[in-house]
């Protein structure tokens, strides 16, 4: 009798395992693999806060987290992020697994959208020139999407909702809030010349309701599966947004 007892909960023990395994969550972010900041000469690529605020919210959460870029390999980080106090930056250095995955990044021609439950589109300058009308972006969260998952970027990044298209034929962004750095905050900046367009007027171009925030203060906006973040302050609180949304499921 005492053993058939043991045998029972070591099966209970076994099933719940397999079943806390089969329910780990999976989280695409999308790095930039342009850095060039347009004819300046000078060098951009993506935000490093944009990467290791939601990246370790979510390990935290004990969501595994995989990271693209366009090119794959190396992803550029605009070093002008290290001009700026972070308690993450020297935690990012001494991160042998976290380096490992930004010098190797995943090309995202070889992503398999359905292994995963969310995508996040970082920023930093960058994306503005290789996020747009990429045909992987759009294949990765058409399927995401369509599979009741969400879609999430936080700064630059939502460029790349500028151009994803359902298969309706709507774009993702037509009739839904969202945000992303302003025209202010990009003038603020003094790139507004510089980029390819300016990010705000874009999305309202193309039929979104653009919620506009304080400049440099967090600002997420939530609607349905599409979670956006308006600039760096944003990266923490959008991580949180998405971490309850896949709880939710």
């Amino acid at each position: 009798m005492f053993y058939k007892v043991i045998l029972s909960i070591l099966v209970m023990i076994l099933f719940a395992n397999q079943a806390l395994a089969n329910d780990t969550k999976k989280v695409l972010i999308v790095l930039t693999s342009h850095d060039q900041l347009g004819s300046t000469g000078k060098k951009t690529g993506f935000w490093l806060p944009e990467l290791t605020h939601p990246y370790y919210r979510l390990t935290q959460a004990n969501i595994d987290v995989d990271i693209a870029s366009i090119k794959g390999g190396l992803a550029p980080i605009d070093a002008k992020a290290f001009t700026e106090a972070d308690d993450n930056h020297q935690r990012f250095l001494n991160d042998t697994d976290l380096l490992t995955k930004v010098l190797n990044t995943i090309p995202i021609d070889k992503v398999v959208a359905n292994e995963y439950d969310a995508v996040i589109y970082s920023g930093g300058s960058g994306p503005m020139w290789d996020f747009p009308n990429n045909p992987d972006i759009e294949r990765i969260s058409t399927t995401i999407y369509q599979n009741n998952g969400i879609v999430a970027a936080v700064c630059h990044g939502v460029a790349a909702l500028t151009s994803i298209t359902l298969p309706n034929g709507d774009l993702l962004i037509k009739g839904k809030r969202v945000t992303g750095f302003s025209n202010i905050e990009e003038q603020e900046l003094g790139t507004e010349n510089i980029v390819p367009f300016l990010l705000q007027s874009k999305l309202i171009d193309q039929g979104a309701t653009f919620i506009e925030g304080k400049p440099w203060q967090s600002n997420v906006i939530i609607d349905g599966q599409l979670i956006t973040g308006q600039n760096p302050a944003s990266a923490t609180p959008l991580a949180d947004a998405l971490i309850n949304q896949l709880r939710k499921n």
